[in-house]
């Protein structure tokens, strides 16, 4: 197990009905695949020492006699395999028939955890009875908790979601429309209780007198299925679970991580080195990768930020809404939420007053987007040329035109945003704040500049998702020109034009300057969301990121956030109100609190040591 990733394996076996040496051979051969594939911990099917459809032959001496023999064989050839095994038989204690699940690894049973609720078989008692088989001498107990000595975040629990990995070994048949619906458990049970959820079916080989099995596996983290093998395939689900993101959604939570007061085992051992890293980790954790659901997401966040700025709109009474309007990313979806609120409310959209205000950098190319995105979408269009009070201003303070330094581009930024302060004053308006969450987390705005506004839309909107919003706008717009206005925008380098232009063409690319947005945006989700060190992100990066970025390029500019991540703390500290649409947001009125002289030492001293 690596910075937290522990590699399960959820399988079927092909088995005969009641021939459990024939079925003894085919769990030993796949213990040893999942232990080749690095897997630490591996679910088979309930009963599939026996199989699940024997019937009355539970109740013959010979079948349990067998199974016991099977499992006695099972436990003392996997030895030498590191992964742990969940599977099942039915065990005769004290004279009773109970459908247990047995937990081995490398040469031990650790635990017996009989299945409630079984027609066949006798319903277990709630307390605690010790098995003697030969050399065993273990607990059968329906409240059992496995943990790891070594990995204190490691614990599984049997037929419950009580521990942090709920594991499930189940003989059920198939029938249409019981695939869906064991999805939909299996994204319930771990989204509700913070908890990974394995789920093994029987599958080929079991009775089809009446009924036919699947084989259909699951496995399910936070109300997210990660991996399946789907009925009949004939495959394995195989993927790392994230115990370190499920602790952190625990402890935030307040869910209790201790799982049963019941049996307590922790000497397992939980340390498989072999295989390859499976998981799958986007690139843009903040976008879906599937296009419907990503369409849906983008329908619900426009929806969000315009009920927002509406119910904004309709306290103040304002008479417009201002919006500073740059040709670029966030000033055009800022116009476009805007625009829906106005719509919504039935006012007319000659109450938003956007204004765009050239100055050294301003592009023709970008002035004319902003022109045009205006005019398509019928709202106030006006032009500030800021230039000569800039320029005034730097004679007012002592500042040479000519040196191109942070007082060069500040004084832009903060002459466009007491413009469209006093134009909100006059017109008796609300400023609309277009600035982004990525910005916020870098401080990437000018302090009292375009950092401030009356309300900020986009303020927990990420760069890499404000670009796949504009591009929803531009694919629903409501005619041609505000989907080619939009279009081009999308094709435009993101700037925020504060040097002078070279040629005509923008001269300062943000990305150049800060760093790749989705890089910042990748690091951002996981500290935020889930808390997790500088060298788990970097392992993650590199994972996600591999052909795109090498190992040098990620740390560099994984120490850059770092590093500004703690330094403008104190922007965010004080920033205007802003809708929140996702999980992870820096409002410091109650997502992200933080002292602004807080130290980053302990997360770069990390970063530089990887």
């Amino acid at each position: 197990m690596k910075h937290g990733f522990l590699k399960v394996m959820a399988s079927s076996v092909n088995i005969k009905v009641a021939d459990c040496e024939h079925n003894k051979e085919r769990i030993i051969e796949k213990i040893f695949e999942a232990d080749e594939r690095g897997a630490e911990l591996l679910v088979l099917p309930e009963l599939c020492i026996t199989g699940a459809t024997c019937g009355d032959l539970f109740y013959q001496s010979a079948l349990l006699k067998a199974a016991e023999n099977a499992l006695t064989d099972i436990i003392e050839r996997t030895k030498a395999a590191e992964v742990i095994t969940v599977l099942g038989l039915p065990v005769s204690v004290d004279n009773s028939l109970l459908n247990c699940s047995a937990v081995i690894s490398k040469g031990e049973l650790w635990g017996l955890v009989p299945k409630i609720g079984d027609d066949l078989f006798l319903e277990p008692k709630e307390h605690r009875v010790i098995w003697y088989k030969e050399n065993y001498v273990v607990p059968v107990d329906t409240k059992l908790v496995f943990k790891s000595e070594k990995h204190s975040d490691f614990s599984f629990t049997v037929n419950s979601a009580q521990g942090l990995i709920a594991v499930y070994p189940k003989a059920e048949p198939e029938y249409v429309g019981r695939a869906d619906s064991r999805r939909i458990m299996a994204k319930a049970v771990s989204g509700i209780q913070n908890c990974a959820y394995i789920y093994a079916n029987a599958g080929y080989g079991e009775s089809t007198t009446d009924m036919v099995y699947s084989g259909h596996c699951i496995i399910a983290e936070n109300g997210t299925i990660l991996a399946e093998a789907r009925p009949f395939d004939g495959e394995d689900a195989v993927c790392e679970i994230d115990l370190e993101r499920l602790i952190h959604d625990r402890r935030k939570s307040k869910k209790d991580n201790s799982g049963f007061n019941g049996w307590e085992m922790p000497e397992l051992h939980v340390d498989n080195q072999k295989g390859t890293f499976e998981r799958h980790i986007p690139m843009l954790p903040f976008i879906p990768e599937c296009e419907n659901e990503r369409k849906s997401v983008c329908r619900d966040i426009l929806m969000m930020q315009a009920s927002g700025l509406k119910k904004r709109i309709e306290h103040t009474n304002c008479k417009t809404c201002v919006v500073g309007i740059s040709g670029g990313l966030d000033s055009a979806l800022a116009l476009m939420v805007t625009v829906k609120a106005l719509d919504m409310l039935g006012r007319p959209r000659t109450d938003i007053l956007a204004v765009t205000m050239p100055c050294f950098g301003t592009t023709s190319r970008t002035k004319s987007n902003a022109q045009l995105l205006c005019e398509a979408l019928g709202v106030s269009f006006s032009e500030v040329n800021i230039t000569d009070a800039v320029l005034q201003h730097f004679k007012d303070i002592g500042h040479d035109k000519d040196t191109l330094d942070v007082t060069f581009e500040n004084s832009q930024a903060r002459e466009r945003t007491q413009v469209l302060m006093d134009i909100a004053n006059k017109n008796g308006g609300l400023v609309i704040g277009t600035g982004d969450l990525s910005e916020l987390a870098l401080g990437w705005a000018t302090y009292n500049g375009d950092h401030m506004s009356m309300y900020g839309v986009n303020s927990s909107v990420p760069k890499t998702l404000v670009r796949h919003l504009t591009a929803y706008c531009a694919e629903t717009a409501e005619n041609e020109g505000v989907a080619n206005s939009l279009r081009d925008i999308l094709d435009t380098p993101v700037s925020p034009e504060l040097l002078p232009a070279e040629n005509g063409e923008i001269s300062q690319k943000t990305e150049d300057l800060v760093g790749p947005y989705e890089l910042h945006d990748f690091f951002l989700y996981y500290m935020i969301r889930f808390g997790f060190t500088p060298s788990k992100i970097f392992y993650m990066a590199k994972h996600a990121f591999r052909g795109a970025y090498d190992d040098e390029t990620i740390k560099h500019w994984l120490k850059t956030f770092i590093r500004r991540f703690f330094a403008q703390q104190f922007k965010r500290s004080c920033v205007p109100d802003g809708v929140k649409v996702g999980s992870v947001t820096l409002s410091p009125r109650g997502d992200w609190k933080m002292p602004s002289d807080a130290s980053a030492r302990v997360w770069l001293e990390e970063a530089e040591n990887l």
